[in-house]
């Protein structure tokens, strides 16, 4: 099936991608429909050929499997983040428990899909989440109020908290730099899941709300992040 006119994160070219996942039904599904968007599509079977993939070929994203032979997809994720590579990942897992979505979430995955899951989904994952990795404006100000301590730079997507750089994943990022850009207005999860995942509580949990609220928050030494008991969230600078 020939590519057609999807983009990588710098905005030229056709983006690529590497699928792994160790049954070949599942990387052809997911093959086919992003190949049908338009991505070029690379595919692994195993952990030691995603880390060649990924060593050699560079992609824009990772669409990743938890249970691979050699190095899992945990390994991977863990080992690319603690080297400082930001490629972004999707987890696509057979695992469906919390722990393993909140480990996968914290070590850096960018989103995470929970098998069986619909390749459609899959695809407007992906396109969310390399619109994000692209430099998408987010609506945030350069820098926060002054005196508040956290400065936030959408250009080059980096947090300082009193001056010494915070940690964040892609999404993290881009829920923080949102909640900034409303100061004091309070949002229900319903609402953050639309607004920073592109998504609805219909196909994912607001509890993946609560973790990423829960992650920055302890990121932001408790700073910043305000629950609204019944409601939501708003940050107060």
């Amino acid at each position: 099936m020939a590519p057609s006119t999807a983009v990588g994160p710098s905005g030229t070219g056709q983006a690529s991608l590497l699928v792994v996942d160790d049954d070949s039904r599942v990387r052809t599904v997911v093959a086919w429909q992003l190949e049908s968007e338009g991505y070029v599509v690379r595919e692994a079977a195993d952990g030691n050929a995603a880390w060649q993939g990924i060593v050699e070929h560079r992609p824009d994203l990772v669409v990743l499997d938890l249970s691979l032979p050699g190095p899992g997809g945990l390994d991977l994720l863990r080992r690319l983040r603690e080297g400082g590579d930001r490629t972004p990942v999707v987890v696509l897992s057979g695992r469906s428990g919390e722990g393993d979505r909140i480990l996968g979430l914290d070590l850096g995955a960018d989103d995470y899909l929970v098998k069986p899951f619909s390749p459609g989904e899959l695809a407007a994952r992906v396109r969310s989440v390399l619109r994000r990795s692209g430099g998408r404006p987010v609506a945030a100000p350069p820098v926060a109020p002054p005196r508040s301590g956290l400065h936030i730079d959408p250009s080059t997507r980096e947090v300082e908290l009193d001056g010494e750089p915070v940690e964040l994943t892609a999404r993290e990022f881009d829920l923080l730099a949102f909640l900034a850009g409303h100061p004091r207005q309070v949002f229900t999860r319903a609402q953050l899941l639309e607004q920073v995942w592109s998504s609805s509580s219909r196909w994912q949990s607001e509890a993946t709300v609560t973790e990423h609220v829960h992650r920055l928050r302890h990121k932001l030494a408790g700073r910043f992040l305000v629950t609204v008991r019944g409601v939501g969230y708003r940050l107060e600078p």
